[in-house]
């Protein structure tokens, strides 16, 4: 027979399950799309410290407070952290992150097989998949 604090925990752990669930899935998938194949293991790499470090500054803050300020307060900061991340991700994010854009290479040669991608080409721009590499260094700029 269960205990009865642990009947009420079970559907607590399947709630932040599918919390979890509902944050990393989307991250993921963001990777895969900022990547190429071959650039994977290192970002995925880095991506897991990012969070590990993350936590590794949350769980001990979270102990500290809850037995400093109580739980009460404990939840209200933590929230107000989760908050204010994900506000500076909304900030920092682009609103409009199409995954196919239209952008120019004004040093690449002509003969580069680069120009063989994408749906189309105009002079120095073209269209296709962007992902962020040596010849995409950055976010591209508009003429």
């Amino acid at each position: 027979m269960a205990l009865p604090g642990y009947r009420a925990l079970l559907p607590l752990w399947f709630v932040l399950g599918l919390g979890y669930s509902a944050a990393q899935t989307p991250s993921v998938r963001l990777l895969r799309r900022s990547s190429r194949p071959e650039d994977r293991p290192a970002l995925f790499a880095a991506q897991f410290a990012l969070s590990h470090a993350c936590w590794l500054i949350t769980y001990p803050l979270a102990g500290w407070l809850g037995t400093t300020v109580g739980i009460n307060a404990t939840f209200l900061i933590m929230a107000c952290i989760a908050g204010a991340a994900v506000v500076a991700a909304a900030m920092v994010w682009p609103a409009s992150d199409p995954e196919i854009m239209d952008h120019h290479h004004h040093d690449l040669p002509e003969d580069d097989p680069h120009w063989d991608q994408g749906s189309s080409r105009s002079g120095r721009r073209h269209s296709h998949v962007y992902v962020i590499d040596e010849i995409h260094p950055d976010w591209p700029r508009q003429p």
